[in-house]
């Protein structure tokens, strides 16, 4: 999977731009059919100390997956971010399995 990281009104060091792309490259272990991923970092202009946000944006075959968080730091962005993406992830999973969760599909093959 590539990552492609955008930082708009400011220039990220290689620190942030590190820990961005481990954290986004950790979502192929939930699925394994992303095939890139697009993540935007922008500083608010407002006065309020919640003004960094991160937007991560994941192409699936057939469905793109798209999460906007705003928070004190850069890294807690993209951490509720990735989280939000993991649950989306889950719900995909789920549907493409006939609507039933992985435990289930479990329970039925070891009967």
């Amino acid at each position: 999977m590539t990552v492609k990281i955008q930082s708009l009104h400011f220039t990220a060091d290689k620190k942030l731009l590190a820990f961005v792309e481990e954290r986004v490259e950790k979502l192929t272990l939930f699925y394994d059919g992303i095939i890139k991923s697009e993540v935007i970092l922008k500083l608010d202009k407002s006065e309020n100390a919640e003004n960094k946000i991160a937007e991560i944006k994941l192409h699936i075959s057939g469905k793109d997956l798209f999460s906007k968080k705003q928070c004190k730091t850069f890294e807690e962005a993209i951490d509720t971010g990735i989280d939000a993406l993991k649950t989306q992830i889950k719900k995909l999973k789920k549907k493409a399995k006939g609507g039933q969760t992985p435990e289930a599909i479990e329970e039925q093959t070891e009967e």
